[in-house]
Formats: C-alpha cells, structure tokens, sequence
C-alpha cells in the first residue's frame, strides 16, 4: 500500500494531531480565558474524527485495504468501533469539565489539549499492529492521563493521584516493555502477524515469559487484577470529570488493544494465555465486588466498580473466539454511558457553598430533595448490577452466553454466582437514597449540559437501550470478525 492510501487511513488521527498543536498554540498565545473556547474546539475535532470512523465500521472494513504503513496500523472495523466508543467519551470528559474546574479556580486552557492528545494515544492504540505502534499510543494516552490525574494543583489528594498514577504507570510501561523485548527476541519480529506465525509451531520458555509480561503490562492499564491497586487511589484523587474520562475512554482503548494482543498476536497460542485471562476476570469480579462493599466514597465504590465490570469484560476475551470479542464490544458500549452517567450525578452532588459531596452517605434521603437526579441515578445503579430490564443485563447476558457457546461453562458459572455479590452494593446506594433520613446539604443548581448528559446516558442504558440490540449487535459482530481476518 502507498504512502497517501496510509494517510487516508489515518486521517482521524491526523485531524486529532493538527487540532492539538493548533489548540496547544491557541492555549500559549491566549491564556487561560480561551478555555471555553479550546474545549468546545476539541469537541469538533473529535466529532470530525468520529464521522471519519464511521464508514469503516459500518462497512465492516478489514483485510489489506485497513493495513497502512506496511503493517504497523489497521483501521478495520474493530477499531473503528473502539474509536467511536472513545472519542464520545472523551468529548463527554470535555463537556464535564469546565464547571467544575471553574468553581474549584483550576480551569485551565491545557486540559482540552491533553484530551485531546490522549484520545489521539488511544486511538492509535486501538489500531496497533505492531508492538512499536502499541508502546507509542500507549504512552502518548499515559502522558497525557499522569497530568491529568494531577490537574488540581492545589489540591493535595489530586497530587497524590497523579504522582501514584505516574509511578505504577512507569513500572507498568517498564514490565509492558520488558515483555514486548522477549517476544521480540523469540519471534524475531514487532508485527503482530510475524508474531502469531512464528509461535505458531510452539511456545518456548521465553516466548512464554514474554506473553506473561505483556499481559501483566496491559492488565494494569485496564486495571485488572492483581494490578488494580492504583484504580481507588487514582479515581478518588483526582478531578471528578477526569475520573469520568478513566473511567470510560482509556478503559476501552486498553480493552480493545488487549484483545488485539491476544487474539492477533498470541491468537496461535490461545491455551497458553487463556488460563492467565480467566483467572483475572474471576479475581476482578471477586476483588470489585467485596472490595466495593466497605467504601464510604463513592468515586472508590465507582473504582471497585469499574475492577469488576473489567472482569466481566475478560471472560469475552477468555473464550479466544469471534462471539467473545463480540460481547466484549457490545459490553463496552452499555459500560461507557452507565460509567459517565454515574459521574455526572455524582458532580451534581455539591453543598451550599459549591463544594463536592462523594460521600455514600451524603445520597441520603435523595430522592426527596433530588428526585430526578436519585431516579437517574437508581436506573444507573441496577444497570451496573445487571438487573433486567436495565440495559446493562444485556452486557452481561451476551458475555455469559459467548462463555457458554465456547464450552467454559464454569467459568459462566461462577461469573453468574459473582455478579449477585455485586449487586448488593449498588442495590446499597438504592436504599440509602430512597429508603434513609435526608441528608442536609445537597443544594439545587446544576448546568445544563450535565443535565443533558445524564439525561442521554440515562436513557441509553434504560429498557429502551434494548431497541438497539439487533443494530449494535450487527456491528459488533462484523468488527469482531475483522479482528479475526488476517491480512
């Protein structure tokens, strides 16, 4: 493929890239009361780039005409879906932030601008072939979430966040490196491809301790366990609309390079890293689900959250076949809405004098001070339990069905048995709205645009989202089996 086909691919990320040095240059030479204005500019060049997307994964792109750069990028339809997952949550991040920042004083014009080049890391994360190309959308996403996690300067929990955040990061990125180094070594080449035909003949010892490592550096990016440590700190400390954007945006892009890894890479060897993905989708679930119970914050409680619907998530990648990444897809497009949903009602959570309530017991007696925000809230809550009719039962389903069609039926069993652990928690935070003593404090007054947000995402993930199985079912189906198409 020539050099201006290559372009034509990557002519999302290109907008993504020219955008952000522009808005970067804007931020230097107008200063911080252009704020507004770079955020609502980074919200169009990420719409741009979603039109972009969409023709590929409505056509289902795959093969030789989705590999750019003699290998190194594809932009079939199973990133593309990733991408279009990624950039609406980044421009939800976007639309989150500018209240908020501003009543705390911290507003400032680099933030759009690090979404930005943080969508751009993971977009090409999304669409690496090559482990060159992962390392680089890697930590050009990392970059740019270390600042963030830190963004109230003033702020010593958010410090704390961004500086544990940077340091796990970093030894993450190292062990990440370190197995990209032996797999290097024992299949002689970077490419996905070249990898999965080189072990195709068998797995050696060091071949094995390079998967083991890859995995164990792309685990603490989604946050499984046993590298979840760093989830609760970071989610606490740091700015509420941008544990939102962890929260959602880089959860997909890590999830969707993981199963690139795995199933293009190391799809050969499936036996040999399955047994490591289905002990970390039931420790996930575990850990999420009994780690939630005790927290009196909720951003920790949304972390635990967040761990275990990781789980979930994994037990599609366990089954190595093109119905599991299919669910994995189609549960990340009910995650993303439920996740932002919930933390935009936890920003409209705020005392008489504008400061943040995250406390459990703050949503006391909601839903008579609150009674539309308790209500959204509620349906929130029971579509992370998975209980039907909410659309987030159907996440759930669909992953526990591909488990059963791929014969782990176990393993479907015992991540049934474990959601009922999940939900008591979120069931919890049902009862102390609607059931406890009001709480004083929570005030009126919230921005219009959260109120939209919360508003779409409710809705989404209400029984009306099940309007939508038959067309998000088709398209996650034919971008799963690009996954699947070697070129």
């Amino acid at each position: 493929m020539d050099f201006s086909a290559s372009l034509v691919l990557i002519a999302p990320e290109i907008v993504l890239s020219l955008a952000g040095l522009v808005l970067l240059l804007a931020a230097a030479w107008m200063g911080d009361r252009a704020s507004r204005a770079i955020s609502v500019a980074a919200c169009v060049a990420l719409g741009a780039a979603f039109f972009l997307v969409i023709p590929a994964v409505g056509s289902g792109a795959a093969g030789a005409g989705t590999v750019a750069f003699d290998g190194q990028f594809r932009a079939d339809a199973f990133a593309g879906f990733a991408k279009l997952i990624i950039y609406l949550a980044s421009m939800a991040a976007l639309i989150l932030a500018p209240s908020f920042l501003e009543r705390t004083g911290s507003m400032r014009a680099e933030y759009p601008v690090l979404v930005l080049f943080s969508a751009l890391g993971m977009s090409i994360m999304a669409s690496a072939s090559d482990l060159l190309t992962l390392y680089i959308g890697l930590e050009m996403q990392s970059l740019s979430a270390y600042v963030l996690a830190a963004f109230l300067r003033r702020d010593g929990r958010s410090a704390e966040a961004g500086l544990k955040y940077f340091v796990l990061g970093a030894l993450a990125s190292g062990i990440l490196l370190f197995g990209m180094s032996l797999s290097y070594g024992f299949a002689g080449t970077t490419s996905f491809e070249g990898i999965r035909a080189s072990l195709s003949g068998g797995l050696s010892t060091g071949a094995m301790f390079g998967l083991v490592f890859v995995l164990a550096g792309l685990a603490f990016k989604i946050s499984a366990v046993p590298f979840h440590m760093w989830t609760p700190d970071v989610y606490e400390g740091a700015p509420t609309p941008v544990t939102a954007f962890f929260a959602s945006a880089p959860k997909v892009a890590a999830i969707a390079l993981t199963a690139r890894v795995a199933l293009e890479a190391f799809g050969g060897v499936a036996d040999a890293w399955r047994q490591i993905v289905v002990f970390a989708a039931l420790a996930s679930i575990i850990v999420g689900a009994l780690g939630a119970i005790g927290q009196g914050n909720i951003k920790r409680l949304l972390a635990y959250s967040s761990i275990n619907n990781v789980g979930f998530i994994l037990i599609g990648l366990a089954t190595g076949t093109a119905a599991g990444a299919s669910a994995m897809l189609v549960y990340l497009a009910i995650y993303v809405p439920m996740t932002i949903a919930g933390f935009v009602a936890i920003l409209m959570l705020r005392d008489a004098d504008g400061q943040p309530l995250e406390r459990v017991a703050d949503l006391a007696g909601l839903s008579r001070s609150r009674p539309a925000l308790a209500w959204c809230l509620m349906i929130v809550m029971f579509s992370l339990a998975g209980i039907p009719p909410m659309f987030g039962f159907w996440g759930k389903f669909v992953v526990f069905q591909a488990a059963v069609q791929a014969d782990l039926l176990v393993l479907a069993a015992l991540g049934v048995a474990a959601s009922v652990i999940g939900a008591f928690y979120y069931i919890k935070i049902v009862k102390v709205m609607f059931f406890d003593e009001p709480a004083a404090g929570v005030q009126q007054g919230d921005d219009a645009a959260h109120w939209a947000l919360l508003a779409l995402c409710t809705v989404l993930i209400s029984p009306l989202g099940f309007l939508a199985t038959g067309w998000l079912g088709a398209l996650t189906d034919q971008a799963a089996a690009a996954l699947f198409l070697v070129a």
